[in-house]
């Protein structure tokens, strides 16, 4: 009798046992369920300490420049020194719109190539012309028919002053044709995640580290290809 009480405790337990265990495993499908995250973001690139430090703070700066989040970029839009592909000669500015690139050319066939943003559709510029002036930190001024889309630009109808959030930024190299100004310009931006893509209003845009960089070595009057 014993036997049969132990053997039908022990199978009892071992019952109970499998369903506590299967109770477990539902809630912990249930909690899992339930405690699902959004998807991660996408992993970013690991930047190296050289291109870190081309793209660190520049405290210097009239108005100090806070480091750009690089991570966010596509590594092949980091400013870097490549060959001369473009088949200009020597201190000319080429801006392949096709590929967001914007090159110097270089003594010994070599370029230096950084990443742009670009105009959106229907207010791109093309051509050649050449680099009248350059400024640092400078004033923007929207032209007419900007205010006339844009309305809340009314109040920099005679200038934005200079700053990190001018329209400008921290350098502007200013594009002529002849002895017109085309009203189209280089310039600065903080935006990191517009280089690459087609979003401003005609105007070809660098990190302003990168813009900063150019701005030192392109020389008034140097020609530049819009392609």
């Amino acid at each position: 009798m014993s036997i049969v009480s132990d053997a039908t405790l022990s199978r009892r337990a071992v019952l109970a046992g499998l369903a506590s265990f299967g109770a477990l495993a539902l809630a912990g499908c249930t909690t899992t369920g339930a405690t699902r995250t959004a998807p991660s973001e996408p992993v970013r690139p690991a930047v190296p300490p050289e291109i870190l430090a081309m793209y660190a703070a520049r405290p210097e700066e009239d108005h100090p420049v806070p480091a750009a989040d690089i991570s966010m970029m596509n590594p092949i839009y980091w400013r870097q020194e490549v060959a001369n592909t473009t088949g200009e000669a020597e201190g000319a500015v080429v801006v392949d719109t096709a590929n967001y690139f914007l090159y110097f050319t270089m003594p010994n066939g070599r370029a230096m190539r950084y990443g742009v943003g670009l105009g959106r559709a229907g207010f791109e510029w093309s051509g050649k012309g050449h680099i009248a002036y350059k400024r640092k930190w400078p004033v923007w001024t929207p032209p007419a028919e900007m205010i006339e889309r844009q309305p809340e630009l009314e109040m920099y109808r005679h200038g934005q002053p200079p700053g990190l959030l001018n329209a400008l930024g921290a350098r502007a190299l200013y594009i002529h044709q002849g002895n017109r100004d085309t009203l189209y310009r280089v310039h600065g931006t903080m935006d990191v995640a517009t280089i690459g893509t087609a979003v401003s209003s005609g105007c070809v845009r660098l990190l302003f580290q990168d813009i900063i960089d150019l701005h030192d070595r392109v020389p008034n009057g140097a020609p530049i290809l819009v392609i």
